[in-house]
């Protein structure tokens, strides 16, 4: 396992373990006490309180909380959707590869942002429409890579001598697209989930993702500037724990380059 891993993983976990133990410590992140605005920190709340006398520290670990597990739904939802329609292309083919390139397109014509930004302004700080949106923005690139390598592998020997020994598709996916799409797919999740993230925050800082009082890194950034003469803590330290969700996966990312097909090849 090289350094780049070992350091990826370790930041994550670092990440993952401060928000699952955190609410042993600091079990309510909305629980306000005005009478400790902006108090300082302490040996019981090490980073002290909020301009809402709320836990910085309770804040903190649910909000890494929400952002890991809301983009790990959006990425596993776009990656097999977009693994299934792209294979569903590469093996039909025809009018159905047609249609599905047709609708690709059009989404891949819209700034992925700009598609969230859709989804979220009729989400009005629900979880679920803006998990569709996220979700939406990202299928189309796993859709062009499954359907741009499908479409060698199916016509390999291997799989054609698959078919005529009567194997299914089943098999087929499992014993000859999957160990090949594999490394690919696992890479780009990684590199997804970080921009789902980021996405999310994004959100929460112009203030049309997650609403108050739920805490979210990005809408804890905003609610944090008024007040960062008086206590910058309250935006450095989110901007930190975001820094090292991004940093770990961006260094998981880096750990298995692969060669990304061409636009024609990807859409041809």
């Amino acid at each position: 396992m090289s350094l780049s891993v070992k350091t990826g993983l370790g930041l994550l976990l670092l990440v993952v373990l401060f928000a699952l133990l955190g609410p042993v410590l600091w079990p309510d992140p909305a629980a306000q006490d005005l009478a400790q605005f902006l108090a300082d920190p302490s040996w019981q709340e090490p980073l002290g309180r909020d301009q809402m006398g709320r836990s910085l520290m309770a804040r903190l670990a649910a909000a890494p909380r929400l952002s890991l597990l809301l983009g790990l739904l959006c990425v596993i939802t776009a990656a097999l959707l977009g693994s299934l329609l792209g294979w569903l292309s590469a093996w039909r083919g025809g009018w159905v590869d047609g249609l599905l390139r047709s609708l690709a397109d059009g989404v891949l014509a819209l700034p992925g942002l700009l598609l969230v930004l859709l989804f979220s302004a009729m989400a009005q700080g629900g979880f679920a429409i803006l998990y569709l949106g996220l979700a939406m923005a990202q299928w189309v690139e796993y859709y062009r890579v499954v359907r741009a390598r499908s479409r060698g592998l199916l016509a390999s020997p291997q799989v054609e001598a698959s078919r005529l020994l009567g194997f299914g598709h089943a098999h087929v996916v499992r014993r000859h697209l999957w160990p090949e799409l594999a490394p690919q797919l696992l890479t780009m999740m990684a590199f997804g989930l970080a921009g789902a993230i980021l996405t999310l925050s994004t959100l929460g800082f112009v203030g049309v993702g997650i609403q108050p009082p739920t805490p979210e890194l990005g809408l804890m950034m905003t609610e944090a500037l008024p007040h960062y003469q008086e206590a910058p803590r309250l935006l450095l330290a989110p901007i930190l724990v975001m820094g090292l969700m991004l940093l770990a996966l961006v260094l998981l990312h880096q750990t298995r380059g692969f060669d990304m097909p061409s636009s024609q090849g990807a859409t041809s």
